[in-house]
């Protein structure tokens, strides 16, 4: 059977073809349906499916634009990352002990969405506790690429990527604390947003059993994933803005325009190389291409500045506190296993495995500390955007890799150029607008020689999303972007 004219198109072009009535709503979700069961056997991006309902919504839908109503995201279908509480839909976050955990609400994200006419058919698959650049667990199995089974589609929002890459929606929401919407984007070559820290309220993407309260988790954000770049600001809009039940706050937050509606006026800083980590050569050959076609269109792109942050310095900050707040999940028994092994650190120990560990063992003075280099890290990054509107960089060093499945992350490598290093010392390119809690935008550029994508990241002032977006956009615009996998274009 082959794919319809529907299967791959963006949200922007399932919209105007809804407006022009050239396709139903319902026929949009029939489409989506149809291409899950036919082909998710083979890629398990989706693990909860929820099609009666995603229909009537669809029938809404349609109801609702024969009446002439226009919404964000009317009748667009879409999946959401399990991580997000679906009322009637279970919540699991990979956690066996929680595959009958049922929330009652949707979290505040998903209410947006809904609000906004979103028609949502499924949720994607996750790595436990949302932590691994793999997407697998013991409640759904594992997620694999849709341009090479045998590869992991990235994570923790690896079946929100697959998904979209094998044309199930146009659309798909996700979290980042590591790189989890970057990465999968990256991986699967579609496109994703993380927000300025703090910009989407987390209500309701929590851990079950917690209750659906506001919190603030540290470093994490919600964000949008998409097949097409401008896609990413029509739902970064649906979900942003303060939660309302905090302090009584009801207003929106209003984002600046765009530092630039075109190329021309954009200064581009491109970082090729980390200290502490090295890139593969292919992924070095993308940021050129990048550079040279934003060049070509006269971009002011630069290779180098005074202003950028001591890179190593922010890396090894960022390593602690990331586990200073992760560890707050781990059991008594791991936790008291990774102080011991702290303890016992030579103090001259500056591995990113070393600072994993001090992060976990680190006390609340000592956080407070690292708090205070991160605003210092902060003020650095604002001085660099007064003469730079964006940094253009590598999501990860490598194209997708095989499934690693080892269960201590710490003792996983990963081959750059055929040279083994640690598995989670690749956190540097992530966290480089993380720690900050900066704006970046994952977008894909080509395929290596194996037919695997290869993207970068666009990362842009604090509170200036729309810049990278729009740069993102006009990449797409000017030099093409997401391509269906081979595989599966039927």
């Amino acid at each position: 059977m082959a794919a319809s004219q529907w299967s791959f198109k963006t949200a922007a072009e399932m919209s105007a073809a809804l407006a022009a009535k050239k396709v139903s709503a319902v026929e949009l979700a029939q489409d989506t349906i149809a291409r899950i069961e036919r082909h998710d056997a083979r890629v398990n991006a989706v693990c909860v499916r929820d099609f009666e309902r995603g229909l009537e919504a669809a029938r809404a839908a349609d109801a609702a634009l024969a009446k002439g109503d226009r919404k964000p995201l009317l009748g667009v279908p879409m999946t959401v990352k399990e991580s997000f509480n679906v009322a009637g839909l279970p919540t699991t976050w990979g956690f066996p002990p929680q595959k009958d955990f049922t929330p009652k609400e949707d979290a505040l994200a998903i209410a947006r969405v809904k609000a906004a006419g979103g028609v949502i058919l499924a949720k994607t698959n996750v790595p436990v506790a949302l932590s691994d650049w793999q997407s697998y667990n013991d409640v759904y199995g594992t997620t694999n690429n849709p341009f090479d089974l045998g590869r992991t589609p990235g994570g923790s929002s690896g079946g929100s990527s697959a998904a979209l890459a094998m044309g199930y929606g146009a659309l798909s929401l996700g979290s980042d604390i590591g790189g989890s919407l970057r990465v999968p984007a990256y991986y699967c070559g579609v496109y994703a947003h993380k927000p300025t820290y703090d910009l989407c309220p987390l209500r309701g993407h929590s851990a079950p059993p917690n209750p659906p309260l506001p919190f603030a988790r540290d470093l994490s954000v919600i964000g949008p994933m998409a097949r097409g770049a401008a896609d990413l600001s029509v739902l970064l809009d649906v979900i942003a803005g303060p939660d309302p039940i905090e302090a009584g706050i009801a207003y929106r937050l209003a984002l600046p325009a765009s530092r630039h509606p075109e190329f021309k006026g954009f200064r581009v800083l491109v970082l090729d190389s980390h200290p502490l980590l090295p890139i593969a050569a292919e992924v070095r050959a993308v940021l050129e291409t990048v550079a040279g076609n934003l060049a070509g269109k006269g971009v002011a792109v630069s290779r180098e500045s005074p202003l950028v942050p001591d890179l190593a310095a922010a890396s090894r900050l960022y390593m602690r506190m990331l586990l200073s707040f992760l560890a707050g999940a781990f059991t008594p028994e791991v936790y008291a296993d990774a102080q011991a092994a702290a303890a016992r650190l030579a103090p001259n120990d500056m591995s990113l495995a070393a600072e994993r560990l001090r992060g976990i063992a680190m006390s609340h003075r000592d956080w407070v500390l690292c708090d205070g280099g991160r605003t210092r890290l902060r003020a650095q990054w604002r001085d660099l955007f007064r003469n730079f509107d964006a940094v253009i960089c590598p999501v990860m060093p490598t194209p997708a890799y095989p499934h690693d499945h080892l269960p201590d992350q710490e003792q996983r490598t990963i081959a750059i150029d055929g040279k083994p290093y640690p598995y989670t010392d690749q956190l540097v390119w992530p966290g480089l607008a993380t720690l900050p809690g900066l704006p970046a935008t994952a977008i894909p550029v080509s395929l290596s020689k194996d037919g695997l994508p290869i993207g970068v990241q666009i990362i842009g002032p604090w509170l200036e999303d729309r810049t990278p977006l729009r740069l993102a956009a006009l990449i797409e615009r000017e030099f093409g972007g997401f391509v269906p996998p081979p595989a599966f274009k039927d």
